[in-house]
């Protein structure tokens, strides 16, 4: 029997991730999240997130959190 965990693992890694370019983050700083996530964000929210992720990769910081609105947003497609 699969546990809730091992299934809520399984459903996260068959999510197809990407940033909205499609191109890797290392070359543009954006945010990968789920194509639904991306979807689902406004131009000016995904700008946001994007700002933020490069905010904290020029601190020198491998993570960041996004902002507060924007995470409650996307967490159901995580």
């Amino acid at each position: 029997m699969i546990s809730k965990r091992q299934k809520s693992l399984m459903d996260w890694g068959s999510q197809k991730w990407r940033t909205k370019s499609g191109k890797p983050s290392s070359q543009t700083g954006e945010r990968y999240l789920p194509t639904n996530a991306i979807k689902a964000l406004s131009p000016a929210e995904y700008a946001a997130t994007t700002k933020a992720k490069r905010l904290a990769k020029s601190k020198g910081k491998q993570f960041s959190k996004q902002p507060k609105s924007i995470a409650k947003k996307t967490a159901r497609y995580r």
